[in-house]
């Protein structure tokens, strides 16, 4: 039997080694190319958050560690089959879940995909493909975001060569493991070929792809449904097949066999009932009789030395027929390394060939995925959805005050409604809401409470304003006696001047003393009292209360103009810091109101 494996490069050699060392014909066909995509930072930062990833095939495994995105830790991963939980497991290091049953059916059937409601969910896919899952987590209220990674496209754009060598071959089984692939192979297909093609046997991954290769009007007898997409899953179902397609073929080769021995047996039983017969025997008819048996036992002897003589040829041509038949599955296995390898030149000359159209083929694919987007549109929005995603923003705007997290709420929403008509006036008033939100500045809690911070760390550097005493005023001693007999009375001025400032001095200076003079003890308060002020600040700037932080703030900068000296560089530092933080705008509770909650609620009435 010839089998076709149409699996893309890179995928199914090792499936055509096992069917050719069980004694099948193989050759390797990729009807399909892969293309990974590049979706922006919007697309991917729902990985960041998400509760659950679904990976429906190796490809998206492969396509999302090319992008190498930020993944949620906490997330718990979802393979629809075991060779994609192992991809899984070589990209992340992580195990994923997998359902017993390898498809859409099986993996919306496990127990931690059964309660949704408002769980972040990505699912990571190709382009089209499975509508099933999306269509089933939505309707269990998840929030549901499809990352798509890769997309598949037909390889030869004229089908038609495929199936003139394909039947040149003689293919008889058709290996499938995607819709995209049965696509493939059925469109642009005239008459005859199809006439052809649907007389094959497909073996396929799925119980979807048969349902779609009914669709093409294949028969359910041609079809044989794998336990997956793996290749030794794929091995199992084809030998299987085959197995009793052989013991089919060989009970209807024996049965004619059987038939024309009982006519034989009947023919002998009827002769010998004529002969029982016959009444009356003459001498001559006596002796031709006994002449006949002499005749017949020669006959018979020679007939017996023949047999043996057969049974000795039977033999050796019994042994000659098995060596014939493995040195014809050498030639076999030959002949369809031959045939992949011809194939292989004519897929190399077809992508020379399809190099030289490519911007026709882009056009065409592109027009092709918007079909296919299209029609994955067909399912209903669901308003519990909608209503979920609005309440989600209104309360981070007015419980949690987190305005870019009511924007990327808002933002999901849109993303959903744009895929629905009807939904125009919705839509603006969620872009008009996007507008009042982006516009709001943040408050830089974090770097004020820095700041406040920087100036407690130096309040140990500040310097007091001190008393500065002038330079006492150098005056002749007035006091000094003079040796001049005639001028006594004068000595005796001096005398008397002396013994009193011997009680009381006085001393002159030239300036004026305005600083205060401040205790060890005070000016440790005033240090405190100034800490106390900045940790005020701080708390406020926590607890979003403005009025309190520019009291705090105001009074810091009024101690420190106040007790510390103005020159002094640490002193202008903070004096400069403590203007600066005066002036910060503290807005915790903008007024803000969202025009599309009365849209959402007048759209689900």
């Amino acid at each position: 039997m010839h089998i076709l494996i149409t699996r893309p490069e890179g995928k199914g050699t090792e499936l055509a080694l096992q069917l050719q060392q069980a004694g099948y014909q193989t050759t390797h066909c990729p009807v399909l190319t892969l293309d990974y995509l590049t979706p922006n930072s919007e697309e991917l930062a729902p990985l960041e958050n998400a509760d659950k990833i679904i990976f429906i095939s190796q490809d998206a495994v492969h396509a999302l560690l090319h992008l190498t995105p930020v993944i949620n830790k906490a997330a718990q991963l979802y393979a629809v089959g075991q060779q994609t939980a192992d991809a899984i497991y070589e990209a992340f290091g992580r195990r994923a879940a997998v359902p017993k049953q390898h498809d859409s059916e099986g993996l919306l059937e496990l127990k931690t995909l059964q309660d949704v409601e408002l769980s972040n969910i990505v699912l990571v896919k190709g382009e089209g493909g499975r509508t099933t899952i999306a269509k089933t987590l939505k309707q269990r209220g998840a929030l549901l975001n499809q990352l798509v990674v890769y997309k598949r496209s037909a390889i030869e754009s004229e089908p038609g060569k495929w199936m003139d060598h394909w039947q040149t071959i003689d293919v008889e089984g058709i290996v499938i493991t995607s819709n995209a692939a049965v696509d493939a192979i059925f469109n642009g297909q005239n008459g005859s070929q199809l006439a052809w093609l649907i007389k094959r046997q497909f073996y396929v991954a799925s119980e979807r792809i048969a349902d779609y290769l009914q669709q093409k009007n294949v028969t359910r007898t041609h079809i044989h449904i794998a336990a997956g997409a793996s290749d030794n899953a794929m091995f199992a179902c084809i030998n299987e097949q085959g197995s009793k397609m052989s013991e089919s073929d060989l009970k209807q080769s024996t049965k004619p066999v059987a038939e024309s021995t009982k006519k034989a047996q009947a023919g002998k039983a009827a002769s010998g009932q004529t002969v029982h017969h016959k009444k009356g025997i003459s001498k001559t008819g006596s002796l031709a009789l006994l002449i006949s048996v002499i005749v017949a036992s020669a006959v018979g002897y020679e007939f017996y030395q023949k047999l043996n003589s057969d049974q000795q040829s039977s033999r050796v041509l019994t042994e000659l027929t098995t060596e014939n038949q493995r040195l014809q599955q050498q030639l076999d296995a030959v002949k369809s390394a031959q045939q992949t390898l011809q194939h292989s030149l004519y897929n190399s000359e077809q992508k020379v060939a399809a190099a030289l159209n490519e911007n026709v083929q882009q056009t065409q694919q592109q027009l092709d995925a918007a079909l296919k987007r299209a029609e994955q549109q067909t399912y209903t929005l669901n308003p519990q959805e909608v209503t979920s995603l609005q309440r989600m923003a209104e309360f981070k705007v007015w419980a949690e005050h987190d305005y870019q997290g009511a924007a990327a709420v808002l933002t999901r929403l849109d993303s959903l409604l744009a895929e629905h008509p009807g939904t125009g006036n919705i839509r603006q008033a969620i872009h008009q809401d996007l507008q009042t939100l982006n516009a709001i500045e943040p408050v830089a809690v974090e770097a004020i409470y820095l700041k406040l911070h920087g100036v407690a760390q130096h309040i140990d550097e500040l310097v007091f304003n001190a008393i500065s005493l002038p330079e006492e005023v150098s005056q002749e001693d007035p006091s000094k006696l003079s040796e001049n007999v005639s001028e006594w009375r004068q000595n005796l001025a001096k005398s008397w001047q002396q013994f009193k400032d011997f009680f009381v001095t006085v001393r002159t200076r030239e300036d004026m003393v305005v600083a205060p003079f401040l205790s060890e003890q005070e000016r440790h308060l005033v240090k405190q009292r100034l800490s106390l002020y900045l940790a005020q600040a701080q708390d406020a700037v926590l607890s979003k209360q403005s009025s309190v932080y520019f009291t705090a703030v105001d009074a810091a900068h009024d101690l420190v103009q106040d007790y510390f000296k103005q020159d002094d560089t640490v002193t202008k530092a903070a004096l400069k810091s403590l203007h600066e933080l005066s002036k910060e705008q503290l807005d915790f509770n903008p007024n803000v109101s969202l025009k599309s909650t009365e849209q959402v609620k007048e759209w689900a009435q």
